[in-house]
This record gives structure tokens, C-alpha cells and sequence, in this order.
């Protein structure tokens, strides 16, 4: 287990949000990830942009495809972690695709990751039943693989839960991300039958947007995940994003304190 990503969710509820590497810019991100942290952020998931992400919504799409066309590649991507490394050791984690890393090389990518500090990564496309060459190599660079449940994994959970690490992402609607208005998921069954097989944190992602609806979710699980409604506010408001990202970030989490 990452220690960092431990420590993530040592000082009570935490709030992980999530940015798309270069929309608007890698400068940008950069600085998205200083008023992140500034405003309370625990744990930032950063998104590393791939033209076909099948589990995003519109909204991180678009994300995804205005980062590409503006020249973002995973290099890049790894040396704007590597400048945000000399300022801050907030506990960060890669969210992406398995061919981003296939394309990049599994050990290559995990290497480096590692280099430039990274703690952990996510991949939403890889089903459990095949993590096993991406863990190993993840393991052996010191990375956590970050496993995802779903509504519908109901007997895989325990299974998935035996072999977490760092936290287990609760996806709390069915479908892609997007903000959604209701979240009829039963996450404290989910957390329950996680926490039956380990200690282990859980963050529930997909469809958060609302202080309401992170306060409900935290009563339930250790820490909630928000992505689109900040990729919303970077696609709004451009290169002047950052103070809105920094003041919406700041309301959540004083919500789920």
C-alpha cells in the first residue's frame, strides 16, 4: 500500500477531485493542482487525455479531445508531474486507459510514473480478471492499482476487496461520469461487503457534483470522488479557471467535514 494514499484519508472524510491533464493547458493543471490542495483536496486524481475514454460522459470528454488537439502527450504529461513534485507531495494517482499504458509500455509507464512521484493509478477499463499484468509491474514500482467497484459487481466485490489497494473506488451510478441530479446506489451495502474483507478505504465517484450529495455519500464511505463539475468549470471559464476550481473544491470540502 502507498503510504501517501494512507495518509490521504487519515484526517477524516476525504475529497479527491479529478482534472484532465491540459484542458485548458499543462500550465494550467499545474496550477489547478496548487489551488486544489490549497482549498482541501486530499488526494487528486490527474487524467491523463486518450481519444477514446468509453468510461467518460460529454463533459470529460470533451475534456479529453480539447487536451489532445492542444498537444498534450504522456510525456508531457509526466513532466508537468514532475515540476508540481518540487512544490507539493500531495498524494496524487493517474486515471486513464489501458492503452495509454499499453501504447507507452506497462513497465516504461509505471517506471516513470514512480520517477516523477505519482502514488497510484486507475484504470477504468481494465476488468479485475485482467489486472494482473498491470498490478504486477505497478507493485513492483511501488504504485497502487486502484480497483473499481460497481453497482452491478455485487459477489465480485469481496473478491475485488480482497485484493485492493490504496482505495477502493464505490462507482456510484451505473453508466458514464456526468453529474447526475440522483444517486439511488445503495453505497453503504457496497462499503459494508468491502470492508468485510479489509481495512481498506472507500471513495465514491460518478455523478457527484452537489455539497448535498457529498455529504450523503461521506455518510456512507470514507471519501467521495469529483470530476465533471470541476472539468465543467475548466472548460467555462478557460485559462482564468483556477479560482473557481480552488472556490468550488473549497465548498466541498468543508461540506464533508
Amino acid at each position: 500500500m502507498n503510504k501517501r494514499i494512507t495518509e490521504a484519508f487519515a484526517k477524516g472524510k476525504a475529497f479527491i477531485p479529478f482534472v484532465t491533464c491540459g484542458d485548458p493547458s499543462l500550465d494550467v493543471t499545474e496550477k489547478i493542482v496548487y489551488a486544489m490542495e490549497e482549498a482541501g483536496a486530499d488526494l487528486i486524481e490527474l487524467g491523463i487525455p486518450f481519444s477514446d475514454p468509453t468510461a467518460e460522459g460529454p463533459i470529460i470528454q470533451g475534456a479529453n479531445l480539447r487536451a489532445l488537439s492542444g498537444g498534450v502527450t504522456t510525456d508531457k504529461v509526466f513532466d508537468m508531474v514532475a515540476k508540481i513534485r518540487k512544490n507539493t507531495s500531495i498524494p496524487m494517482v493517474f486515471m486513464t486507459y489501458a492503452n495509454v499504458v499499453f501504447s507507452y509500455g506497462v513497465e516504461r509507464f509505471c517506471r516513470k510514473a514512480a520517477e516523477v512521484g505519482m502514488d497510484g493509478m486507475i484504470l477504468p477499463d481494465v476488468p479485475f480478471e485482467e489486472k494482473e499484468e498491470f498490478a504486477l509491474v505497478a507493485e513492483k514500482y511501488g504504485l497502487d492499482l486502484i480497483s473499481l467497484i460497481a453497482p452491478t459487481s455485487h459477489e465480485r466485490i469481496s473478491m475485488i476487496a480482497k485484493e485492493a489497494e490504496g482505495f477502493v473506488y464505490c462507482v456510484s451510478s451505473l453508466g458514464v461520469t456526468g453529474m447526475r441530479s440522483h444517486i439511488t446506489t445503495d453505497i453503504g451495502a457496497m462499503v459494508q461487503l468491502v470492508k468485510a474483507q479489509k481495512d481498506i478505504p472507500c471513495a465514491v465517484g460518478f455523478g457527484i457534483s452537489t455539497l448535498e450529495q457529498a455529504k450523503k455519500m461521506t455518510e456512507q464511505a470514507d471519501g467521495v470522488i469529483v470530476g465533471s463539475a470541476i472539468v465543467k468549470l475548466c472548460e467555462t471559464y478557460g485559462e482564468d479557471c483556477v479560482p473557481y476550481v480552488g472556490e468550488y473544491v473549497k465548498s466541498m470540502k468543508d461540506a464533508i467535514r
